[in-house]
């Protein structure tokens, strides 16, 4: 009888360490519009950036807005422009979603420009398959973002920057190392890594041992909070599933 109890009570505790990922029952159509909800209603009550932690006023009409460089001490590495605007960042790139598909290595007919250029990637990929859609769209792989650091960032995964050089100003985000990483300040490492395992284990894409250790450490190192637990409940309303790495 103490055995089948001891063995039970390791089963339980196996079973909860073990999230179960599902895809949105009331996915975005397009990426646009999952900018818009993010703008409207995930962050409207904290508007900051993932990355530096600046605020931002939200535009009235485009999805994107205004950093304000002043709240957070970031300072444009080379792009000004983009370093004023407010983006929306995958912290699962596209390309890790898309780069296998069709539409995104080789085009497709309904992706061609009037001027009769063929598109490939995802500007293709967005117009004419609907998975790609609906994964590009996921509010639980969107988070505000500096644009300067957006289009830095690029496609680079995460990892540890040896060094850290300072670029930016005060805002502690770094890339460097071979091959290339963007290492995010420690306050969110968690919220990116929980973010990461959700789109791993939702879609099915390919993660590393050692990114998924990695990511697992990120996730106890920063533990979730209160308010990452608010954005969860309100892209659950928003889109019908939760993160089940955010508890």
């Amino acid at each position: 009888m103490r055995t089948f109890t001891f063995a039970l009570a390791v089963s339980l505790i196996i079973t909860a360490q073990i999230a179960f990922a599902e895809p949105p029952s009331r996915p975005f159509s397009s990426f646009e519009s999952a900018k818009n909800v993010a703008r409207n209603g995930i962050y409207l009550d904290h508007p900051v950036d993932l990355y530096c932690g600046c605020a931002y006023t939200p535009n009235k009409t485009k999805s994107g807005g205004v950093i304000d460089a002043s709240s957070c001490g970031y300072k444009p590495r080379k792009n000004k422009k983009r370093g004023k605007v407010l983006e929306w960042e995958h912290i699962v790139p596209a390309a890790y979603f898309g780069s296998n598909l069709t539409c995104w290595k080789t085009g497709n007919k309904k992706c061609v420009t009037p001027a009769g250029k063929l598109l490939k990637g995802r500007e293709c990929c967005s117009k004419v398959n609907p998975s790609f859609k609906r994964i590009e769209a996921d509010l639980h792989n969107l988070a505000p973002a500096v644009g300067e650091l957006n289009g830095d960032r690029s496609n680079l995964p995460y990892g540890i920057v040896f060094g850290e050089p300072r670029r930016y100003g005060s805002c502690d985000f770094a890339i460097g190392g071979k091959p290339k990483v963007t290492e995010p300040r420690p306050a969110i490492r968690g919220d990116v890594a929980r973010g990461w395992l959700y789109m791993a284990d939702t879609y099915n894409l390919k993660i590393t041992a050692q990114q998924k250790a990695m990511f697992q450490q990120w996730s106890k190192d920063d533990p979730v909070d209160d308010r990452e637990r608010a954005r969860d409940r309100r892209i659950e309303g928003a889109q019908g599933n939760r993160n089940p790495f955010v508890n």
